[in-house]
């Protein structure tokens, strides 16, 4: 069989992952924090990106006027100032058009002054360590206890425990056991009270006797019935201890009011704020839809570097021609994509509103049941495109904040007709068991009877299931016999 070239034609079609088609998806998925930063970072790194400013009524003008002798129309200059009703109503060529024909406007190039030293910035809050160490220098004790004292400072965790025993102390070659004791009684001196504990009762017990408080009772309850206690198992308690209940009950009391991690008010955590992507606000009866832009700056392209170019490859030469060239079709490309963005997160937001209007107007016993495929089909797109909107995405309503992905939940089966949200049930149960009897807490078969009794058609298994989603003890557990 004799072997032969040939040439054959074939069509086809095929989706590729061009640079600019992944950096729009990126920007789609972004919190606007993240988005601040890119467009920051891309400002530097392209010449022809520029921030636009606030302009006067003289230099709309004197811009429209230097449009026109361009050889522009003047329906075009500028239309990024002009006010759109619809984001369907956009017109990208009029769009991109005006942005590179912009005023150019040297001054915001201009250094601002330093408002304050950097020196004094403080980076993070004082940390439990750094506090224990503080007291430790005022201590004024010699120097072998505070190596001492130091050694166990650094082996108290986040929650104030002292994470060694006595034998990891020795074999950390502290071998003095009076210096040892002397640093354990001092480091468990400091403020928070209770810190340097071996455990929980160890820390209340240190915090009853910071407090002053000397009750025989709690300390009996605490070093040798803890178990009981913790189980609630309070009528064989009374009867072991020879009390009535009224003095369990007192000792309850006092301990529930103890803290059992002195060290969470001195945590390193940094505190999360959260911005909102998108504002939906009640206008008469209607939900008005409104993107947040705050911090995110307006982009064009530079006027300067335009004029550059229509002079000629003569004026600045082939090389630099071309290389403003790519980067302006990549400025052109960001700015598209960002308000390609913009259009994406209003439709999902819109079709949020829509579907979940009885939450917004009634509360969450009306959330609906929904899912992304119902968003999609609802806008046109693509189930992945919707699950990157929602992405560390907020929206900010009547009823509150939410992460946009609070709205999408499973559904359960009701004999009224309407399937009931997962997280509406997981809201009754809340409410069941905060209205329980506590000498006579509702089992799950209980709950399961009650949210059947209200046409909710849901398994004893689901409900214990949603019960330890939210961290609600077993009935057993929640019994308190007083």
């Amino acid at each position: 069989m004799a072997l032969e070239q040939k040439l054959n034609l074939r069509l086809s079609q095929r989706l590729v992952m061009t640079p600019s088609l992944q950096q729009a998806i990126k920007l789609l998925q972004m919190s606007r924090l993240e988005l601040q930063e890119v467009l920051t970072q891309e400002m530097v790194e392209n010449p022809t990106l520029e921030e636009m400013e606030e302009v006067s009524e003289t230099e709309r003008v004197e811009e429209a006027r230097d449009t026109e002798d361009a050889g522009l129309p003047a329906e075009t200059a500028p239309a990024a100032e002009k006010e759109r009703d619809s984001f369907e109503e956009i017109d990208f060529n009029s769009y991109f058009e005006d942005y590179l024909d912009s005023a150019y406007n040297p001054r915001q190039y201009q250094e601002q002054p330093e408002e304050y030293s950097l020196e004094n910035v403080l980076t993070r809050p004082e940390g439990l360590p750094e506090y224990l160490t503080w007291q430790l220098s005022m201590s004024g004790v010699p120097p072998a206890v505070r190596d001492i004292a130091t050694y166990l400072i650094g082996n108290i965790d986040e929650d104030g425990y002292l994470r060694v025993s006595r034998d990891d102390i020795r074999q950390a070659h502290f071998e003095n056991d009076a210096e040892v004791e002397l640093a354990l009684a001092l480091v468990r001196s400091f403020d928070p009270s209770g810190v340097g504990a071996f455990d929980l009762p160890d820390c209340l017990l240190l915090q009853l006797a910071a407090l002053g408080v000397e009750n025989e009772l709690l300390e009996r309850i605490i070093r040798e019935h803890w178990a009981e206690f913790l189980n609630k198992h309070f009528v064989p308690l009374a009867r072991t201890l020879g009390v009535g209940m009224s003095e369990i009950q007192a000792a309850f009391e006092i301990i529930k009011n103890l803290e059992p991690k002195p060290g969470r008010k001195y945590s390193s955590e940094r505190t999360i704020y959260v911005e909102p992507d998108v504002f939906v606000r009640k206008i008469s009866d209607e939900y008005v839809i409104q993107l947040s832009e705050d911090g995110l700056p307006k982009l064009r392209i530079s006027a300067a570097y335009r004029k550059l170019l229509r002079g000629g490859n003569g004026a600045i030469g082939a090389e630099a021609a071309n290389y403003l060239k790519d980067k302006m079709r990549s400025a052109i490309w960001l700015i598209k994509s960002l308000d390609q963005r913009q259009r994406t997160i209003y439709k999902v937001a819109d079709s949020i509103v829509r579907h979940q209007r009885a939450f917004l107007d009634h509360g969450i016993e009306h959330l609906r049941p929904l899912v992304l495929r119902d968003v999609a089909n609802d806008i046109g797109m693509h189930e992945s495109t919707v699950s990157r909107v929602v992405s560390n995405k907020y929206i900010h309503t009547p009823r509150g904040l939410f992460p946009m992905k609070y709205f999408f939940h499973s559904g359960i089966d009701s004999s009224k007709g309407d399937d009931v949200s997962s997280l509406s049930i997981k809201n009754k149960i809340s409410r069941i068991v905060e209205e329980e009897d506590p000498r006579k807490p509702h089992s799950d078969a209980r709950i399961t009877q009650k949210l059947r009794a209200e046409g909710i058609q849901i398994a004893r298994r689901t409900v214990a299931k949603y019960r330890e989603e939210l961290r609600i003890s077993s009935s057993s557990q929640r019994k308190q016999s007083f």
